[in-house]
């Protein structure tokens, strides 16, 4: 198989906002991890690599369609969409039907061709992947986010591409599907690059490249040798940088006592030479040979000291700066025993029975597999998903973070977004709290359509929390998707000072046991029929 590479290829977005300029890589054969701050392109990077979008400069060597699967950060799904359609399989499994019904139509056995399996085939995968069988007689709006991300990885399964990319596909996941997640990654015979914040299944690769100003660096090993390596090249670099900067001030130094003694002589000669000891040609002879003198060694001492700072800057060009968020959330304090949601014999959409009743300063988790329901309760509890039975009422201003980041227009800027959110806030104010969440001067005015997920996120987030009135319930559904290290670190921080209630649905314990959750409520699959 011709693995694609990347020959001092660019990309720019339609509005102009560059990516990437003479990016040069080549995918090495087996298992690849990709890792990077939020916003450096790596999903953009895959999408390169998948063919979906053309470089504006360069030259790309593409691997044939047929054999590249690629799972994107964001699916584009109808929620109408029958499961077999989505994997492909209905006019085979209908042709199955008939056929076992009876049918000798040659149109039929033409539409099975060598696919008399493909049945028994996608149940292995489904159940590989820990779906059950029924998944394939539902629609894919009656999958949870994480069951949707499963099945996208089920129906690149059974195309058997010999390249696989995978960009965060361990989002929604609870912890039993991204540990099946983790074994077909490390099962994969192919090639494979997969773009992940995870570190468990950055353990699963054969070496991992770094995506840092617009180039690839390549760390042999998993996760925890990546992060060993880069730990002591920051190590080195730090010192480096120590080290010439001891150097510049001492080469400032030493041409400050070089001026010094020039000028000390200077004043010397002068009075020499209005003393009239010598004759006037022999002091003239003196002084051009003293300026000459003078001006090779100032040369020196300033060609020393640009030497030391230029070799700062490339010390200090070696160390990582990670930006992070600071998310500083609006005083949106409430009481403590006051009473922010409570139910009556609520009863969700999914047949699920609800019990839950919260005052502030709760902070309480929202835990459970994949599929019982976790994302519906935040939804009915914010109004877009109307419950089967029973009353619930919301007793304070609420800001939900969707698990699927759909809240913001598009075709509009991040600026805009946000305004719609606050229309009485002032211009400045809007873009000095923009700033804080990364986005700084004409990054505000970017369309969401040419955000990265990480980006996507940020700007979600600043809607949300930069609302008027902001909101002193905060629903959280997998909040750290999608987040470099650098910018859950700053969420959990951001989160952790938050003076309003909290509800949060996630299966990261590390995430939850950070925020401080106080409580959790517990859901699980409705029994059918039940």
């Amino acid at each position: 198989m011709r693995l694609p590479s990347l020959h001092d290829v660019d990309f720019a977005w339609p509005d102009g906002t560059p990516v990437f300029s003479g990016l040069r890589l080549h995918v090495p054969p087996g298992r690849s991890g990709l890792v990077g701050v939020n916003g450096s392109g790596k999903s953009t990077l895959l999408r390169l690599l998948a063919g979906d979008l053309a470089p504006t400069g360069g030259h790309l060597a593409d691997a044939p369609p047929e054999e590249v699967g690629h799972l994107p950060q964001t699916l584009v799904l109808r929620e109408s969409e029958p499961v077999e359609r989505y994997l492909g399989i209905a006019r085979i499994r209908a042709a199955l039907l008939r056929i076992e019904a009876g049918s000798v139509d040659e149109a039929d056995y033409a539409t099975v061709g060598e696919e008399w399996d493909v049945e028994a085939r996608t149940l292995t995968q489904l159940r590989r992947l820990g779906l059950p069988d029924g998944v394939l007689d539902r629609t894919l709006g009656q999958l949870s986010g994480g069951e949707v991300t499963q099945l996208a990885v089920a129906r690149l399964l059974l195309r058997r591409p010999r390249l696989l990319l995978l960009d965060e596909p361990t989002n929604n996941l609870d912890s039993a599907a991204r540990e099946r997640l983790r074994d077909v990654v490390a099962g994969w015979r192919g090639t494979l690059l997969v773009v992940s914040h995870d570190p468990g299944l950055l353990e699963c690769v054969d070496r991992i490249g770094d995506l840092r100003d617009g180039r690839v660096r390549w760390y042999g090993g998993g996760y925890r040798s990546y992060r060993e390596q880069v730990e002591t090249e920051q190590a080195a670099a730090e010192q480096a940088v120590t080290s010439a900067r001891a150097d510049v001030r001492r080469q400032r130094h030493d041409l400050v006592e070089a001026q010094r003694v020039l000028g000390r002589r200077r004043r010397y000669g002068t009075k020499m030479e209005s003393s009239l000891r010598e004759p006037r040609i022999v002091m003239r002879t003196r002084r051009r040979q003293a300026e000459e003198s003078a001006a090779t060694y100032t040369r020196t001492h300033e060609e020393r000291l640009a030497s030391a700072r230029e070799r700062l800057d490339g010390a200090e060009q070696r160390v990582r700066e990670d930006r992070e968020i600071r998310v500083e959330l609006p005083g949106t304090r409430v009481s403590r025993g006051q009473l922010v949601v409570t139910t009556d014999r609520l009863v969700l959409r999914t047949g699920q029975p609800v019990d839950l009743r919260v005052s502030g300063p709760e902070r309480v988790a929202v835990t459970g597999p994949n599929g019982s329901g976790k994302t519906t309760l935040l939804h009915t509890l914010v109004g877009t998903a109307a419950p089967a039975s029973g009353r619930l009422s919301v007793h304070v201003p609420v800001g939900l973070l969707p698990q699927r980041l759909t809240v913001l227009d598009e075709l509009a800027t991040v600026f805009a977004n946000v305004r719609r959110a606050a229309p009485s806030a002032d211009d400045n104010e809007i873009r000095a709290a923009l700033a804080r969440f990364l986005f700084r001067g004409r990054a505000a005015d970017r369309v969401v359509t040419t955000l990265s997920g990480g980006e996507r996120f940020r700007a979600t987030l600043a809607a949300i929390l930069l609302a008027d009135p902001a909101p002193r319930l905060l629903l959280l559904d997998e909040p750290t998707n999608s987040l470099d290290l650098a910018s859950r670190s700053a969420l959990t921080a951001a989160l952790a000072s938050y003076r309003g209630a909290l509800l949060v649905a996630s299966h990261d314990p590390d995430f939850l046991d950070a925020v401080g959750i106080e409580r959790e409520v517990r859901m699980t699959r409705p029994t059918p029929g039940g």
